[in-house]
C-alpha cells in the first residue's frame, strides 16, 4: 500500500497492528512507519508526532527510540516551530549520546537563538566550537557567536572575533559573512565610516546584494544626519 502510493490505507493499516496487537513484536514498526507515512508522504505533522511519541512511551526499550525521538525534536522544530519543546527533545538525544553530537548541539543553539534567547544562544554555539573544533559545523558556530554577541550588545567582543574570523579566511563563506556582520557591530558602535568601508569592499562578493545596499543605504544616511547635526 505505502509503496502503491496508498498512504492513507496503509496509515490505517498500520495503526490497527498497533491498536489491535500491541504486544506483537512488529507493532512498534508498525506504529513508526504510520508516523514516517504520516510525516513524509502525507504531511500531517501533529498526528506523525502523536505516533512518534506512542514509541517513545510504549516501547522505550526498543531500537526506534532514538529514530523517534530525533524526528519528533525535527517536527517540532521545522513543522511547528515549537522551539522550547525541541530543545527538550534535542537535549534528551545529547544525553542519550546519540550519534551527531555536533549538528544535535547546532540545532539547540539555533532554537534558542529562534527564541532571541541571545546569550543561551552563545553559550551552545561556543560550546559546539570548543567541544568539536573538527566539526564541518565549527566555522559557523563562531560566526554565530559573534553575531550574539552583537546582539547581546557586547560590540567590543563581538568585533574582536569576528575580526579573527576574517583573519583565518577572509574569502571563506563565513569570513564573507563575518565582515557583514563586523560592519553591523561598528555601526552599532557609531564608527560609521569603519562600516561603511567594509560594506564597500563587499560589494560584488557578499551574496545577498539587496541587503547589503540596505545596509551601505542606512549607514550613508546616518553619516549624512551626523554631518548636518554637526
Amino acid at each position: 500500500m505505502w509503496q502503491g502510493g496508498a498512504y492513507e490505507k496503509a496509515v490505517n493499516t498500520l495503526r490497527g497492528i498497533y491498536d489491535d496487537y500491541p504486544s506483537f513484536t512488529l507493532a512498534p514498526d508498525a506504529l513508526f512507519q504510520s508516523a514516517e507515512i504520516l510525516n513524509m508522504n502525507l504531511h500531517r505533522y501533529q498526528e506523525s508526532l502523536l505516533a512518534y511519541l506512542l514509541v517513545l512511551k510504549d516501547y522505550p526499550e526498543h531500537n526506534l527510540q532514538e529514530r523517534s525521538l530525533r524526528q519528533v525534536a525535527n517536527i517540532y522544530k521545522y513543522r511547528m516551530m515549537d522551539y522550547s519543546d525541541a530543545i527538550v527533545a534535542y537535549q534528551k538525544l545529547l544525553d542519550r549520546g546519540a550519534e551527531g553530537r555536533d549538528r544535535l548541539i547546532y540545532e539547540v543553539a539555533d532554537a534558542y537563538f529562534k527564541l532571541n534567547n541571545f546569550e543561551q544562544a552563545r553559550i551552545e554555539f561556543e560550546a559546539l566550537s570548543a567541544e568539536e573544533p573538527d566539526s564541518t559545523l565549527a566555522d559557523e558556530a563562531r560566526y554565530r557567536t559573534g553575531v550574539c554577541l552583537n546582539l547581546e550588545g557586547k560590540y567590543k567582543e563581538a568585533e574582536g572575533l569576528l575580526r579573527k574570523l576574517i583573519k583565518e579566511g577572509p574569502d571563506s563563506t563565513f569570513g564573507i559573512e563575518a565582515r557583514f556582520a563586523l560592519a553591523e557591530t561598528l555601526e552599532q558602535m557609531e564608527r560609521l565610516r569603519e562600516s561603511r568601508r567594509i560594506l564597500e569592499e563587499l560589494q560584488g562578493r557578499y551574496p545577498n546584494e539587496e541587503a547589503l545596499e540596505q545596509k551601505l543605504e542606512q549607514v550613508n544616511d546616518r553619516i549624512s544626519k551626523k554631518k548636518r547635526a554637526i
